[in-house]
């Protein structure tokens, strides 16, 4: 439990201070009074929990088993007829509790702590606008990408040499709007979730989106000047730093019941939308209805046709080839928007999904991590805090890299979000299973691949007798 503890202790810290790395831009120079650093901290420490806590029962593991395997206490049990067994029971009855509690924690106090620090965040800047964009860097707030040149004021709330890229969903992942200003001042309010920007003597450049699809193959735009322009941000949407994987959305901050009602309610909803897209598609594929043809144009004939075409006279060729056209790049701008939504929405419901099976995955990797550390100390027989952390280190950055590669593909719906988060888990039991099996039976880590060289070796074997019966024969003769 000491080693447990301080190991935990040590790890804890050393990734708080990461975190402290990754806000650094929103803590350092802004005149924040300790208590609010130290709220801030507090906030994002529970989230860190879950990268922690397997770590520390891994290395734990590894130093306790190893420590009592290097000074023959396990012999010296062995011989009292204590078995490894019996000297894991209670130990991993403690895991088992350990993982309970690891699993409350996980649907509990991290989705609050998720919660409290976001409306820290969005108070902050509150009080001090300017810290919502840093200088000399573009920061991303939703949709909103914007960069200044240099700040001013009391609270750096003057602005200066804006420039703002707005995306919209319709136009693809490209900036569909580019603001220019020479001079800004941003201003917010109490209990607001918004913040103003305003903006003086700017140019406005915004691509436009025509309903024709013919014309939207121009790529038309509008272009204006300003003397004010005025942009509400909303703070809610407010983006970690690059590379930060602990990125707050609203399903990180939901417990199992919510993550269910609300798994259940989105996937209704994409369903109805799935019958919905189909039923608008199939009805801009039809070409003629009695509306919008009062006279049959088909002529009958007596003769064969092999082209359809042939029915009709050149006018109406014409007209029905630029009706198929239009019908056609209609359905397919249709079909293209209808995935993106679609693929957007099914991408929501995989993130919710995800939180919901990370929340019983930290449960089971405090077990995972035990029953391969544990068995991994009493094989290699070191303990102490060299061989043991890098053993650790090694498996921890293994498990570490599959579970993100695995939440990765989930995230962007290439596989299932059950596979890509428990991905690292399937992976490593079987090396549980296989480190707990040869340490409960004393066999080592060495394993024997006696049963795939030992057919060669009779082949071999084999034929060399062969040779020398063969070689005595001709020598005879």
């Amino acid at each position: 439990m000491i080693t447990f503890t301080t190991v935990f202790v040590i790890l804890f810290f050393i990734f708080v201070l990461q975190g402290i790395w990754l806000f650094i831009s929103e803590l350092a120079g802004k005149d924040l009074d300790t208590f609010t650093i130290v709220k801030f901290l507090s906030f994002y420490a529970p989230t860190i929990v879950p990268l922690v806590l397997p770590l520390s029962v891994l290395l734990a593991g590894i130093m306790t088993f190893g420590s009592f395997a290097e000074n023959y206490e396990f012999a010296a049990m062995k011989s009292s007829g204590i078995s490894l067994q019996r000297a894991m029971k209670w130990l991993s009855a403690a895991i088992i509790l350990l993982s309970l509690i690891s699993f409350f924690f996980a649907n509990n106090v991290i989705p609050e702590s998720q919660y409290r620090f976001l409306n820290l965040r969005k108070n902050i800047v509150q009080q001090r606008p300017a810290m919502a964009i840093a200088e000399g860097q573009f920061n991303s707030i939703g949709t909103i990408t914007i960069k200044v040149g240099k700040k001013s004021g009391d609270n750096g709330n003057e602005l200066e040499n804006v420039v703002m890229h707005v995306k919209n969903q319709q136009l693809g992942n490209g900036a569909s709007t580019v603001i220019k200003a020479k001079r800004g001042l941003l201003k917010s309010e109490k209990n607001s979730n918004y913040l103003q920007l305003q903006l003086f003597d700017g140019n406005y450049y915004e691509n436009v989106l025509p309903k024709d699809y013919n014309e939207r193959k121009k790529v038309p735009f509008a272009k204006s000047s300003f003397k004010e322009y005025i942009l509400n941000i909303d703070l809610t949407k407010l983006n970690t730093s690059e590379g930060d994987e602990s990125d707050i959305t609203s399903e990180k901050m939901l417990n199992i019941n919510e993550l269910t009602y609300t798994i259940d309610s989105l996937q209704t909803n994409y369903d109805k939308d799935i019958v919905s897209y189909s039923e608008n598609i199939i009805l801009r594929s039809n070409i003629y209805t009695p509306e919008n043809s009062n006279d049959s144009i088909i002529k009958p004939v007596n003769k064969k046709v092999e082209n359809i075409l042939d029915l009709f006279n050149f006018t109406d060729k014409k007209r029905i080839l630029e009706i198929a056209k239009n019908n056609t790049a209609s359905v397919q701008f249709s079909i293209e928007n209808s995935n993106n939504d679609l693929m957007y929405k099914k991408k929501n419901i995989y993130a919710h999904w995800i939180v919901y099976h990370e929340k019983f995955m930290i449960a089971y990797s405090c077990l995972l991590m035990f029953f391969i550390g544990a068995p991994l100390g009493a094989i290699i027989r070191k303990g102490g805090i060299g061989l043991p952390i890098v053993f650790a280190i090694i498996i921890f950055i293994a498990y570490h890299f599959m579970n993100v590669f695995g939440r990765k593909l989930a995230q962007e719906a290439a596989i299932s979000p059950f596979l890509g988060t428990w991905l690292a888990s399937i992976v490593l039991t079987p090396l549980a299973i296989f480190l707990t099996y040869r340490a409960t039976n004393d066999i080592g880590l060495m394993i024997s691949f006696d049963w795939i060289t030992e057919p060669f070796q009779k082949l071999f074997s084999k034929f060399n007798k062969t040779n020398k019966q063969n070689d005595t024969t001709q020598h005879t003769a």
